[in-house]
């Protein structure tokens, strides 16, 4: 069973969407025994991250997902929320991943919005992806680069594009808007 974690932080249905067009079935929940049962998860995320904190410490899921032991892929503010720490409003993460969340402040438009490519330190789960595609970012806070980064992008400064530590992993980009390149992540992820 995929699971999609429902804590009222964003594109929960284009994930469920982009899941479905590849033949799984998924379905949202909450539900900690649900998610403590599942094969795979999801966590996606569209929002600000103090409001999504405090949405995880209202559901128990903030003490639930570090345990985890099934693959996790966490998406765009999943992503920095499985971080230690990040700049908006000074939210304490799940600190799944050893790095800070900043924000970008650099001379270019924020948030950083559009098309990018990876520069790859490790394939992890970017399997069967070429580094010459470009993936869809939307944000205005990245997280730093660390031990756990498997690729980078580039706006302004270099910044950690996809972590993976144990059976977490992480894309700051939206794979589910990506293409076939972000189709391909996907697919990685779920064969895990």
């Amino acid at each position: 069973m995929i699971v999609i974690l429902d804590y009222n932080a964003g594109n929960t249905q284009s994930v469920k969407h982009a899941i479905n067009r590849l033949g799984y079935s998924c379905k949202l929940s909450k539900d900690l025994n649900e998610i403590q049962q599942a094969d795979k998860i999801i966590f996606p995320g569209v929002g600000q991250a103090s409001v999504a904190m405090k949405e995880l410490k209202l559901t128990g899921l903030d003490k639930l997902l570090p345990k985890l032991e099934q693959p996790v892929l966490g998406i765009c503010l999943g992503l920095q929320l499985m971080c230690e720490h990040s700049e908006e409003n000074d939210t304490q993460g799940l600190g799944i991943f050893p790095t800070s969340v900043k924000r970008f402040t650099a001379q270019l438009p924020v948030p950083h919005m559009g098309w990018n490519c990876l520069q790859f330190n490790n394939k992890s789960i970017l399997n069967k992806v070429k580094p010459s595609v470009y993936f869809y970012f939307v944000h205005s806070y990245y997280a730093e680069l660390c031990d756990f980064t498997q690729a980078t992008a580039t706006y302004d400064r270099s910044f950690s594009a996809v972590l993976q530590k144990n059976n977490f992993y992480a894309t700051q980009f939206h794979p589910e808007k990506s293409g076939i390149a972000g189709e391909q992540i996907l697919k990685n992820f779920l064969s895990l």
